[in-house]
């Protein structure tokens, strides 16, 4: 599967590739970006007392990979062995993970405006579906696989202790956006931007809302660089994705000395320069938590 061609070589275009998959005959969806390849499953290494979620470890071109098993992450029985089962070697996070799926049938160009943040009613606090597509006469589910690498690996997360090492700090006056679509993420956001002292922070759950907001304050006569400092962005995010939302900030007039950095697990030797074209003034990979207080430090102190 060849990732650089098409669609992926642009920036800001608020467009995506899905691989589309199956578990349980359910429809699911994972960014191309995040995707190494596909392949057929192969014999595992059993760890004893590993996490539930975990099968167990492969050995792909001289890597030790774990492979994890999303029938058991979203909580169904399993099901006999079927000539249509796949490995998809993933990579986020600055991390290599397999996950076994039971079919992978085509690859979508989607836009992020066609992802919808699933309903409150039938989400569930527990639950790893973060976007609905619906394509085709069908629902495809976004997951939350960084959320579900967390659970089996805290430590992959971001945590609070890297921040307090900084010192105790006073940065209330200084007001920074965040554009993250995780509640997870936000809420580690929170207590990591706070326990360094930048308490005044407004967060949004997707790009477009961020940069309406930014606008309304132009339009409402303020000056805005007394009323926002800084922007962080993820770069997937439902209705408007984090390239296109900086993109949007660089081409206006009004907005375009504001910096802004994108805080993400896709960002890779391999996809930095996605943001480089855009205009990010900076791009920090999940979950380098200290290098994002450091960095937003550097641009609004």
């Amino acid at each position: 599967m060849n990732h650089n061609q098409g669609i992926l070589l642009e920036s800001g275009t608020n467009e995506l590739e899905i691989v589309e998959f199956e578990v349980f005959g359910n429809a699911f969806g994972i960014n191309v970006i995040k995707v190494k390849e596909i392949i057929q499953p192969v014999p595992l290494t059993i760890i004893p007392h590993s996490h539930p979620y975990v099968e167990g470890i492969i050995q792909l071109r001289g890597e030790v990979l774990p492979v994890i098993d999303l029938g058991k992450v979203l909580n169904q029985q399993p099901s006999e062995s079927s000539a249509l089962e796949k490995f998809i070697v993933a990579e986020f996070n600055k991390q290599k993970v397999v996950f076994h799926v039971h079919n992978v049938t085509q690859i979508h160009r989607i836009s992020w405006e066609q992802i919808e943040k699933p309903n409150g009613m039938y989400q569930g606090q527990n639950t790893y579906v973060i976007g609905v597509i619906k394509h085709h006469g069908k629902m495809i589910l976004l997951l939350d696989y960084e959320k579900i690498m967390v659970e089996i690996h805290p430590d992959s997360g971001i945590r609070v202790e890297e921040v307090k090492k900084l010192g105790k700090r006073e940065r209330s006056d200084k007001k920074i956006v965040v554009a993250e679509d995780s509640p997870l993420l936000r809420k580690l956001l929170y207590d990591t931007l706070t326990e360094a002292g930048y308490t005044n922070i407004q967060f949004f759950e997707n790009g477009k809302d961020a940069y309406d907001y930014l606008q309304s304050i132009v339009q409402e006569g303020k000056t805005l660089y007394e009323e926002v400092h800084l922007v962080i962005s993820d770069i997937e995010m439902p209705q408007m994705d984090g390239h296109h939302l900086t993109k949007k900030i660089k081409t206006s007039d009004h907005l375009k000395q504001l910096p802004v950095i994108l805080f993400s697990s896709l960002i890779t030797d391999d996809l930095r320069h996605k943001g480089d074209v855009v205009g990010a003034d900076e791009q920090v990979s999940k979950p380098e938590i200290g290098e994002l207080i450091i960095k937003i430090d550097q641009h609004i102190l």
